[in-house]
């Protein structure tokens, strides 16, 4: 019971504190940023191909002789696919926009939309060829970083955070976010499974996406405390 009590003025405390909260996501930000620009540096020197393939064929092996695997990948990736991310993304404004919270409708779209912007100029800046484990389909575009990782970050990360800033129920802030980490990490896996992008490809996506949700995240935030939006700070 002491241990609870103290754990709940500690959390009462950081809450109080938003310059504590600006140095801890300054501090993932620049964390998961690092990691992606480590990556990209070793993607460009070729130093992580060797890791890439043993990774990409032995997850591939996990799922090996069953019929159902290929069938259930394709259908979670699409969970991450351009026309499904924007359709959650248009209902998630609009929902926004019925509650009068022009604010959060605002940072979703600029977020989501920013994002696909960010993605496709980092695939053509460094041009990575797609894996070639199984026949793909013509004219794809770059593989790094993956776009469907990112943005299944981006978006989900960004609508989960909107809800925890909605919800007064802890245990329902915690499913939110569980929730959008199992999409994101379903999404990337099936690309890796599926054979269109490399582990490397995968986890840029996913440091990079969730470091731009972050940043919109901590705008979010600040701009609910400065001028009232229908946001829980």
């Amino acid at each position: 019971m002491a241990r609870r009590l103290e754990g709940s003025r500690v959390g009462h405390a950081f809450r109080e504190r938003p310059e504590l909260q600006a140095a801890l996501l300054f501090f993932v930000v620049a964390s998961l940023l690092l990691v992606f620009a480590v990556l990209g540096e070793e993607i460009t020197e070729g130093e992580t191909m060797k890791f890439d393939r043993s990774l990409a064929n032995t997850l591939r092996a996990l799922g090996a002789g069953a019929a159902w695997t290929a069938e259930a990948a394709r259908d979670l990736t699409s969970l991450g696919s351009t026309a499904v991310l924007g359709l959650i993304t248009g209902v998630a404004v609009l929902y926004l926009l019925l509650l009068k919270d022009r604010i959060g409708s605002a940072v979703v779209f600029s977020t989501v939309f920013g994002g696909q912007i960010l993605s496709s100029s980092l695939k053509a800046w460094f041009d990575r060829a797609r894996p070639d484990l199984l026949p793909l389909p013509p004219n794809l575009s770059a593989s790094f970083p993956s776009g469907h990782s990112m943005m299944s970050a981006v978006t989900y990360l960004t609508i989960a955070m909107l809800l925890t800033r909605t919800q007064p129920a802890r245990s329902i802030r915690i499913f939110s976010v569980a929730v959008a980490v199992l999409m994101i990490v379903v999404v990337g896996l099936s690309r890796v499974y599926l054979g269109y992008h490399w582990p490397t490809d995968v986890l840029g996506g996913w440091c990079l996406g969730s470091a731009w949700a972050l940043l919109f995240g901590g705008f979010i935030m600040r701009m609910a405390r400065k001028y009232g939006a229908k946001v829980r700070a």
